[in-house]
């Protein structure tokens, strides 16, 4: 079965941190990974962030750029459309998510077909976490 994944899910994936053992075992499960458009640009942006506040080194970077290309080659993305926009800016007056955030979960909202019951959403952010509870998924 496929799960929406966001960035903060992602990440674990490429750089040893706290949850990676977890999120590696849930991939091994199998089913696919479905994420945002913009989620490569966030996972490097969190990559880079890593970096210069020293919790990890350049060629850590590197490894991990290279994880996330080959992450990108197997998951499938939803793609910007107005209906993942209008979700985004519903989240917004309902749930305290920044924009990214509300993107995030409203391309999970359309990829779920707008019935997100059974639907197994990935995420390290507590508030992401909890609108996405709040909205239907199954929480990981």
């Amino acid at each position: 079965m496929t799960a929406f994944w966001d960035s903060s899910a992602i990440v674990p994936l490429l750089v040893n941190e706290a949850g990676t053992a977890g999120r590696l075992a849930h991939l091994k499960e199998g089913g696919g990974i479905l994420v945002w458009w913009a989620t490569p640009v966030e996972c490097v942006s969190a990559l880079q962030r890593l970096e210069r506040g020293g919790s990890i080194s350049r060629s850590d970077v590197a490894l991990a750029l290279k994880r996330l290309l080959e992450l990108e080659s197997s998951w499938a993305e939803i793609e910007p459309a107005p209906s993942v926009r209008v979700q985004a800016e519903r989240l917004l007056r309902l749930h305290p998510l920044r924009g990214a955030d509300a993107f995030q979960l409203a391309a999970a909202l359309v990829a779920a077909g707008h019935n997100p019951a059974g639907m197994r959403f990935f995420t390290g952010d507590n508030r992401l976490a909890d609108a996405a509870a709040k909205e239907g998924f199954s929480v990981e």
